[in-house]
C-alpha cells in the first residue's frame, strides 16, 4: 500500500504493540520529552513524527490501553499532539495502517476499545484470511523468503523441490505466515552449497507427515 502510493517517498514507519506496556506504548508513539520520566535523558521522537508525511502502521492495534486509544483518536482527528511530559503541540500529516488479529467490532461491544476510534480507522478494511485458507500463496511467499534468507545469512538456495512444497501445501500453518518465514529462514540457514531445499531440510514434525495421495 506504502510503496504504491502518492507517499511511497517518505518515511514506512511501523509499530507492534503486543506484549509493550501502556507506557512504554505512548512513548513509542508519541514520543517524550527529556525528564518525563525515569531513564527519559533527552528528547525523543515518537513514530508519528517520524512518519510525518509517510505511512504509520500499527500492528495490534487492539493491544493499545483505552488512556491512549482517546490520544490516538485525536492525532487522527486533528493531526497533532504533545509529547509524552511536554507542553509543545507536534502537527503532523500521517497515514495510518492498522491491522489486529482480533474482533475489534466485538471488542467495541464489550467497552474494551472506543467506538469513536474504531470507525475512525474503518475507512478501507481488508479482512486477510488465515494461510491454511489461501495456500495458493504459499509458493510466492516461499520464494520472496528465500531470497529475503538468501541475502541475510548468505546462502545459495535456488528454490524448493516439489516434495517440499507438497509439505508446505499439506500443512494447515496455525501460525500463518509468522510461521511459514521462521521455517523457511530455519531450513535457508542450515542449507549448505546452491541447491533446492529438500524434504530432509524440513523441520522434522514436517518431515515426519506422510506425504499427500492423490486418488485415481
Amino acid at each position: 500500500i506504502h510503496q504504491l502510493s502518492p507517499r511511497k517517498n517518505e518515511r514506512f514507519v511501523k509499530l507492534h504493540c503486543a506484549e509493550l506496556s501502556a507506557n512504554i506504548i505512548e512513548s513509542e508513539l508519541f514520543g517524550h520529552e527529556k525528564g518525563a520520566f525515569t531513564g527519559a535523558d533527552q528528547q525523543r521522537k515518537g513514530r508519528f513524527e517520524l512518519a510525518d508525511q509517510g505511512t504509520l502502521f500499527i500492528d495490534e492495534i487492539s493491544e493499545i490501553p483505552p488512556g491512549i486509544q482517546t490520544k490516538l483518536l485525536r492525532v487522527m482527528q486533528d493531526r497533532q499532539f504533545e509529547r509524552v511530559g511536554g507542553n509543545e503541540t507536534v502537527k503532523v500529516d500521517v497515514r495510518v495502517i492498522a491491522a489486529t488479529n482480533r474482533p475489534l467490532e466485538l471488542m467495541v461491544a464489550r467497552d474494551q476499545f472506543r467506538e469513536d476510534l474504531y470507525y475512525r480507522l474503518k475507512v478501507i478494511q481488508v479482512d486477510v484470511a488465515p494461510l491454511r485458507e489461501r495456500k495458493e500463496d504459499i509458493p510466492l511467499l516461499v520464494e520472496g523468503f528465500v531470497r529475503e534468507f538468501n541475502r541475510e545469512h548468505g546462502r545459495k538456495v535456488t528454490g524448493i523441490t516439489r516434495g517440499v512444497a507438497d509439505r508446505l501445501m499439506q500443512y494447515d500453518w496455525p501460525g500463518n505466515v509468522r510461521e511459514l518465514k521462521n521455517t523457511i529462514e530455519e531450513m535457508v540457514v542450515f542449507a549448505q552449497g546452491k541447491r533446492p531445499l529438500e524434504v530432509s531440510d524440513l523441520p522434522i514434525p514436517m518431515r515426519q507427515q506422510p506425504p499427500a495421495t492423490t486418488e485415481n
